[in-house]
């Protein structure tokens, strides 16, 4: 069983496509004609070029919409497609998910005959986020054991250009700090069920934290200390864009 088939029930309800971020990733891929996406989920972003997603939770690939593109069941560390199967590769939010990071990127540059577009964070920059800083460290301490650092990454990929992803105060897309000046949404247990970190840390050990955010929106605490939030259209969380040309 996969982590997706445990925490991936609800993903439809909350993770839809940003379409700022899609604009950014489907540039990323540029004139590709052929794309695969690994750790594909339920298929958000997936450009019309798609030819095949690559997913090891069925409950992720029964969430698929029709008509999207054909689903291999199979992990990002053994592929079974034929090398330079497609002319770029997209594995987005996933690595960190991976059981082996060496053999996975290595799968992401056998299949890809031009380009791979990873979309990542960096863990340096995301646990300073205030709802881990402040609220959640255990959360953030999870993120700590398992998040990629960029830097490594880079260098698996032979080399890589590294973009921001700045974060719309509106994102659609439900990830760890989509609700960056919405903090009210982390109160919500299904907001939080679309998120990995929350979802799999668990309710009783976040009961705290947020006990102390709903108290601190409820006093206006929290609004008084992130008052230079509330104008801001975008924020850099530490989300990145690699792109990599083989």
């Amino acid at each position: 069983m996969t982590t997706y088939d445990t925490i991936g029930t609800t993903y439809n309800s909350t993770r839809r496509p940003d379409p700022r971020i899609a604009v950014q990733i489907h540039t990323a891929l540029g004139d590709a004609a052929t794309v695969i996406n690994v750790g594909a989920g339920t298929g958000s972003y997936e450009p019309p070029q798609t030819v095949l997603a690559v997913e090891p939770s069925s409950v992720m690939i029964a969430q698929r919409p029709a008509g999207s593109a054909p689903t291999l069941q199979a992990p990002a560390e053994s592929i079974p497609v034929a090398d330079d199967a497609a002319d770029a590769v997209m594995a987005l939010l996933t690595v960190h998910h991976w059981t082996d990071l060496a053999a996975g990127i290595e799968e992401l540059r056998r299949i890809a005959r031009r380009r791979i577009v990873i979309l990542t964070w960096d863990q340096n920059i995301t646990r300073r986020f205030w709802l881990l800083d402040e609220y959640l460290p255990e959360a953030a301490a999870f993120d700590d054991r398992r998040a990629v650092a960029v830097d490594r990454l880079v260098k698996q990929l032979g080399g890589a250009r590294i973009e921001t992803v700045p974060i719309p105060h509106d994102c659609t897309d439900g990830f760890g700090a989509a609700y960056w000046r919405r903090p009210e949404a982390y109160l919500d247990p299904v907001v939080r069920a679309g998120m990995s970190n929350l979802a799999q840390a668990g309710e009783e050990v976040l009961r705290a934290g947020l006990a102390r955010l709903s108290d601190d929106l409820s006093s206006g605490r929290w609004h008084e200390r992130h008052a230079d939030l509330l104008d801001r259209g975008t924020l850099d969380v530490g989300y990145r864009l690699l792109i990599a040309d083989l």
